[in-house]
């Protein structure tokens, strides 16, 4: 075994899922779950209702209110625009409006205009309270480039003679000296290595991979960890349950009269694309996965807007694979912003080289499944508003159909799919089921902190991306403060 010592190890993963509904299997791959931050919407920027955070610092979180992680997330912005109270200039992360208002998703904020959403102009500044709304969303991009996570801060600190980047590993366990952790034992080439900490032990491998690394480490529940044949090294019964991800079910029409992704994606469009992004930085290369974003209320008894609508000037082929469609068409997908389901991520063996069983348990609170209908019929709505309606030839065939709440929520079940806001398995908190305290330190263990989605104690609203980069530099923060603390 080779010693590597470092201060402090960060690591990633990949796992695969059992979405727990029709048995079909969610891929969340690489690239996806680093951090719990979805390389698919990563680009859109977004910071979820203030009530959010609030919510995390009433169930005992002290320093999570949406007043404390605002300077957080203003601490990691460089945004385009002028500075104001709500945006950070000089930061590593870039982030800017869309730099495109195509066609169709003008008339889509105009259509939630017409069934009474309030425009925002900024989806990120937005007071306590507030009600339906519509508007642009923002994007971490830079110019031309997405502004991603690791161009942003990895990138940059590849030089630093403190830190070694080590590629093609798999973490197998958590080193420890009774309840002090002391390093991580990997594996690359066939070979197994050891770095050992000088200072703490950083788990960053987003909501599947931190909870599997734990488990296998023997932390965890210990009816879990003795049934899959691991010996308990610290009972933590609430490693790798809370498991949340928002759930994404679509609508699809055929349109006419309007330009779409479709046209533009292919032949002589995609080669007029092209040539937009390279002498303007605008067009189809520098899209998100939406353009546009509606919080709307669906359930009588949520306080606030508790369902996320993305649309989309393009149709898709018929599954969850997101590939365009060759007719010309507009999307609208929507999520419940805080659903009651909860999953949860198990290791099914000893061995780190087995994924774990991964149930987010979809759809499984009756209020969720009230949401997703509810949700469907709010896009239907959308689509039949004046200034989308125009363009619309007929709702596609998949889901015409579908009448009563049975059959869409039926529909919803069979083609809805993650939107890999993977959260929540290992959840910050004061009480017996959480696993980390508000410092983010393992509950019962020194020396070992979890940084990524996976400490959320309850999702937030809309896309992680913002939220997970502003979990690290507050994290971060918690770090250097520790490491003066014992200088």
């Amino acid at each position: 075994m080779k010693l590597l010592d470092h201060p402090t190890l960060t690591w990633g993963y990949k796992a695969e899922a059992d979405d727990g509904i029709n048995g079909r299997v969610i891929n969340y791959p690489r690239g996806k779950v680093l951090g719990g931050s979805s390389s698919i919407n990563g680009m859109i920027y977004i910071r979820s209702q203030p009530e959010d955070y609030d919510h995390w610092a009433q169930l005992g979180n002290r320093g999570w209110s949406w007043d404390d992680v605002l300077p957080y997330f203003k601490k990691s912005e460089n945004w385009s625009g002028k500075p104001d109270d709500v945006h950070g200039k000089g930061g590593p992360l870039y982030t800017s409006p869309s730099a495109d208002q195509p066609l169709l998703c003008q008339a889509a904020i105009e259509a939630g205009q017409q069934l009474g959403l309030e425009y925002r102009g900024d989806l990120n500044d937005l007071p306590t309270g507030l009600g339906d709304h519509i508007g642009w969303v923002q994007q971490t991009r830079g110019g031309r480039f997405r502004a991603s996570a690791a161009r942003s801060y990895l990138r940059p600190a590849m030089t630093r003679p403190n830190l070694q980047v080590v590629t093609n590993a798999m973490v197998r366990r958590v080193l420890f000296d009774g309840t002090k952790a002391t390093g991580v034992e990997f594996s690359r080439a066939g070979n197994v290595e050891q770095a050992k900490a000088l200072g703490e032990v950083i788990l960053s491998a987003g909501a599947i991979g931190s909870p599997h690394i734990l488990q296998l480490s023997g932390v965890g529940d210990p009816e879990h960890l003795e049934r899959v044949g691991i010996a308990t090294h610290h009972a933590l019964r609430g490693v790798g349950k809370n498991f949340q991800d928002h759930f994404l079910a679509r609508l699809s029409c055929d349109i006419e009269g309007a330009p779409s992704m479709n046209q533009k994606s292919r032949g002589l469009g995609l080669v007029g694309e092209v040539m937009r992004y390279v002498l303007v930085g605008k067009g189809l290369l520098t899209y998100a996965a939406s353009l546009v974003a509606a919080s709307v209320k669906i359930l009588e008894e949520s306080a606030t807007p508790d369902v996320q609508v993305l649309f989309a000037n393009a149709s898709y082929a018929p599954g969850a694979s997101r590939v365009l469609d060759y007719v010309p068409g507009m999307t609208a997908g929507m999520w419940q912003m805080r659903p009651l389901s909860r999953g949860y991520v198990e290791a099914r063996s000893p061995r780190p080289e087995d994924q774990p069983a991964i149930n987010p348990r979809y759809l499984a609170d009756e209020r969720d499944q009230r949401a997703a209908v509810g949700g469907l019929r709010f896009i239907r709505k959308l689509f039949a508003a004046p200034a989308l309606a125009k363009y619309v030839v007929r709702e596609t065939p998949a889901s015409a159909h579908l009448q009563t709440d049975d059959e869409l929520l039926g529909y919803a079940r069979q083609t809805g799919s993650t939107v890999f806001h993977a959260t929540c398995s290992c959840r910050m908190g004061p009480d017996s089921m959480s696993v980390v305290d508000d410092q983010l330190r393992v509950h019962g263990l020194q020396g070992l902190r979890v940084i990524d989605a996976s400490v959320m104690p309850a999702v937030t609203s809309t896309n992680t991306n913002a939220p997970t980069i502003m979990i690290a530099e507050k994290g971060a923060a918690m770090i250097r403060q520790t490491a003066k603390a014992v200088a």
